[in-house]
């Protein structure tokens, strides 16, 4: 194997004028040294003969030298070499001749041709790895607003304009279409006064999907200045003379999406590699955008499902009830809580709250099946117990395995609460007194796996006030529910009577901060006594 003596063998070109060897000796550089000896511009071979005034500067005494990077890949007979990012001076203290001068300039010139290609494959490399970089950034993001100004902010960046826009489409909910955009390099406050851009013979290409556009000079492009009112650039526009424009095309339906706008007051600035990354950019934001708007539409549904399974809270006599639903302010969690409110023969109401565990449209789903079948062995009068029992049996054998908690309580117009809970948090009673009672606690198993539930029964006399809720009241990513619980007990034990929709607003804004990751539900029922025989 020739590499380990490598560096020996370059040792033995420094000789004497008398062509005998002189004494070599080998002193490690640092990367600082090196840039001093040979600044790499990435077209230097990996061999170099440097300049004997500077290296002697450097290296006491030495009159000739060889530097040998860490990229040449060369050890000596111990098989170390030079230190990373370093190298390693074979320097004579003595007169030399010129032999190892012509050698290495004959290596040189032989691996010039290889060095330039190492280094094209190098710049692409970091292209390809820079793409891949902002391609993985953008398709892990499902928020729309963020990828859109990741996506401008990192191709005005790539392609070193001096400011970028992107240009997209939305459809509301009316199935009308508008135009948004995003800026990078300049303020928005530079395009607000200006209307949006429109199918000229400019932008057309673009917003078509015909392809890519890139003029060395936009204004003495004979497309550029034939459309009223401005013939060009309206008057206060940014200057441009450089300009890059990428559709952005949907890899799924093949719709444009949108377009990347790029502009540079000097001419000539955009290359065919900018051109590239413009358009590799282009692609990765296409996915993230199908992504982003692939969810955006499974969450409204699954919002628009959930709101729609939910109803109206029926007044009641001799009760005061507040309900309210609110889907996850952050995040990705929609679909899986309920409440309901079901008058009963004999002036007796029932109260629900429930939540199924997962997300999205499924979950949305199977809560409608739940609260269905919760609502019609309600009415038919059957006890807490059996209710949550013939819904946990409907469950089991018409849904795919999934856990829903409930709890379930009827109140009598005798002043009773009969009460069965699967799975789901306590509920809250706060008394004409102020103290609270918490209750219901670990009765049975979610609906859907368990088939017991006992039941229970508690006071809810005139002046007493009834909490239920779902875990997205008290628990989040950033809190223990246990500290959550306590948060709750605390919150509800200081609310002034009487309790207002207005003062559960603030309960559910007090204790999720008002970025709630998870849907929240509760029901807030106070027995006022009235109308009650």
């Amino acid at each position: 194997m020739p590499r380990p003596a490598a560096l020996s063998s370059l040792a033995a070109l420094l000789t004497g004028p008398d062509g005998r060897p002189v004494p070599v000796e080998r002193v490690v550089l640092t990367a600082a040294q090196r840039s001093l000896l040979c600044p790499c511009d990435g077209a230097s071979p990996m061999v170099f003969v440097p300049d004997p005034d500077v290296l002697a500067a450097l290296v006491r005494g030495a009159t000739a030298g060889v530097v040998v990077t860490a990229e040449a890949g060369l050890a000596g007979d111990d098989g170390a070499g030079p230190p990373p990012g370093g190298a390693v001076a074979l320097v004579a203290r003595t007169d030399v001749g010129e032999g190892h001068r012509r050698v290495l300039e004959a290596f040189a010139a032989g691996t010039a041709a290889v060095q330039h290609t190492v280094d094209v494959l190098r710049a692409e490399a970091a292209v390809i790895d820079a793409l891949n970089s902002v391609g993985r950034r953008l398709t892990a993001q499902l928020d729309l607003d963020r990828v859109v100004q990741d996506a401008t902010d990192a191709a005005t960046t790539a392609v070193g304009a001096a400011f970028g826009a992107f240009f997209y489409n939305l459809v509301d909910q009316f199935g009308e279409s508008y135009t948004l955009y995003t800026l990078s390099g300049a303020p928005r406050e530079a395009f607000e006064r200006f209307p949006m851009p429109r199918n000229t013979a400019v932008f057309a290409p673009t917003f078509d999907g015909e392809g890519t556009v890139r003029s060395p000079d936009i204004t003495v492009d004979p497309r550029f200045g034939r459309n009223a009112p401005y013939h060009g650039m309206p008057e206060g526009h940014l200057p441009v003379r450089s300009y890059l424009a990428v559709p952005v095309i949907s890899p799924t339906s093949g719709e444009v999406l949108g377009g990347f706008f790029f502009g540079h007051p000097e001419p000539g600035r955009f290359t065919d590699r900018h051109e590239y990354l413009a358009e590799g950019i282009a692609g990765y934001s296409a996915i993230a955008l199908d992504n982003s708007r692939l969810f955006e539409r499974e969450c409204n549904l699954a919002r628009e499902l959930s709101r729609s399974m939910l109803p109206e809270a029926p007044p009641v006599a001799g009760l005061e009830i507040v309900t309210r639903y609110l889907p996850a302010a952050t995040g990705s969690k929609i679909g899986g809580d309920w409440f309901d409110v079901i008058p009963l023969p004999g002036d007796a109401t029932a109260f629900v709250i429930g939540d199924v565990v997962g997300h999205g449209v499924t979950a949305a789903t199977v809560m409608g099946q739940a609260r269905t079948a919760v609502r019609c062995y309600a009415v038919l009068g059957l006890p807490p117990s059996r209710v949550l029992h013939q819904t946990s049996a409907v469950l089991s054998a018409f849904t795919a395995s999934t856990f829903v908690t409930c709890f379930y309580a009827v109140h009598s117009a005798d002043g009773t609460l009969r009460y069965a809970n699967a799975g789901h948090l306590p509920a809250l009673l706060r008394h004409v007194d102020g103290t609270l009672t918490e209750f219901g606690e670990a009765l049975g198993q979610p609906l859907g796996v368990g088939a017991s539930f006992p039941e229970r029964t508690i006071r809810f006399g005139i002046g007493d006030e009834l909490l239920l809720y779902t875990d997205g009241l008290v628990e989040s990513r950033t809190r223990d529910l246990t500290v959550g619980m306590g948060w709750l007990r605390s919150a509800v034990a200081a609310l002034p009577r009487p309790v207002t929709a207005e003062l559960c607003d603030g309960l559910v804004a007090e204790l999720t901060g008002g970025a709630h990751d998870d849907d929240v539900a509760l029901i807030h029922v106070r027995n006022t006594g009235r109308g009650v025989a």
